[in-house]
């Protein structure tokens, strides 16, 4: 494999670093082999200086043009919420420069294509920040399937029941609302877009692109734009049924993250967000749960594996063609509410 990149190291700009950028993605990126953060970006200058003074970055911008033009940067990740990754992505790859971008890659389907346009007559990758399919929990749901510990696979159900207020949602800080995903016109969909992507993203993943959708959406407490409230039932391309059901603005009593995976010999289930567990379940009585330790830096596994590939040691798992899927999933279970 030939190197992606200019040069023998991947040299970081960051644009948008935001909550993010503290603990999840970009400080393993100072850590990596052959890997750095050489600059930043906010649009607030004295909160970029401030993240690079505390990350130990050199330069830091408050003009995103800058930042991507800079001749020591040959790689950008870009960590804004949805609304700026189209532009964005466009900018970075006329200059010439591989894209690492945020999830859900975008608002819609037709700016995930822009993207991935964009790039290939650029010809430069694009890798999109779907970490789960590097987590080790997540990797060892994938082996337990392929290994055929539950038998055929018959059927998926997804359960996501969460507080007005989500316990697995960082607040935003700076200029930003804190409210931010709840406007469709920036996160695209509210709560439903920025964490059902990571679970039908995963399936995509292990299970294979999903062919047909249906869904109703709609917004039944009225607290903000974006619907609150979606249920769905789809097809994959190998025949596997899946169901859905999302709800934002329940008690606490009723929270619910669960993924369950029914075989023709057992099932497992496992949180998407919560305690990194598996559940293992058969009807001869045998049972096991396996406990995993996550990364510090939740999204190390996949940079490495972006890393690897900018250099030519590796692949990605993770990229525009794969994670576009998830946005034309997405629209078709919310298309009766935002259509």
């Amino acid at each position: 494999m030939k190197s992606k990149i200019n040069g023998d190291s991947v040299r970081w700009g960051i644009l948008g670093v935001g909550d993010v950028c503290e603990v999840k993605s970009a400080p393993a990126m100072q850590i990596i082999e052959n890997s750095e953060v050489v600059a930043v970006m906010r649009r607030n200058g004295e909160k970029a200086k401030d993240y690079a003074n505390r990350h130990g970055v050199d330069t830091w911008y408050d003009n995103a043009d800058a930042l991507i033009n800079d001749p020591n940067v040959n790689a950008i990740y870009i960590a804004t919420p949805p609304n700026a990754h189209c532009d964005l992505t466009i900018k970075a790859a006329k200059a010439g420069k591989p894209v690492y971008v945020e999830k859900p890659m975008a608002r819609t389907t037709e700016e995930c294509q822009q993207m991935i346009d964009a790039c290939a007559n650029a010809d430069v990758p694009l890798y999109i920040a779907y970490y789960r399919r590097r987590l080790p929990n997540f990797e060892k749901l994938n082996l337990l399937l392929d290994e055929g510990a539950i038998g055929d696979i018959r059927m998926v159900k997804i359960e996501m029941l969460k507080t007005i207020d989500p316990d697995i949602v960082a607040n935003s800080t700076g200029n930003i609302p804190v409210n931010w995903r709840t406007d469709p016109k920036v996160a695209g969909g509210g709560y439903f877009f920025d964490l059902a992507a990571h679970q039908l993203d995963y399936l995509d993943y292990v299970l294979g692109p999903i062919k047909s959708v249906s869904g109703h959406a709609s917004n039944q407490a009225g607290l903000y734009e974006a619907a609150d409230i979606i249920t769905s039932s789809f097809v994959f391309e190998n025949g596997v049924l899946g169901s859905g059901s999302w709800c934002f603005t329940v008690d606490k009593a009723s929270e619910k993250d669960e993924l369950t995976i029914i075989g023709s010999t057992g099932q497992i289930k496992a949180p998407f967000f919560g305690e990194p567990k598996l559940f293992v379940e058969k009807s001869n009585g045998l049972s096991e749960t396996f406990e995993f330790e996550m990364p510090y830096h939740i999204q190390q596994p996949l940079i490495q594996t972006v890393v690897d590939d900018l250099l030519g040691k590796g692949n990605c798992p993770s990229t525009g063609e794969t994670a576009i899927r998830t946005n034309w999933v997405m629209e078709e279970m919310t298309k009766n509410y935002y259509s």
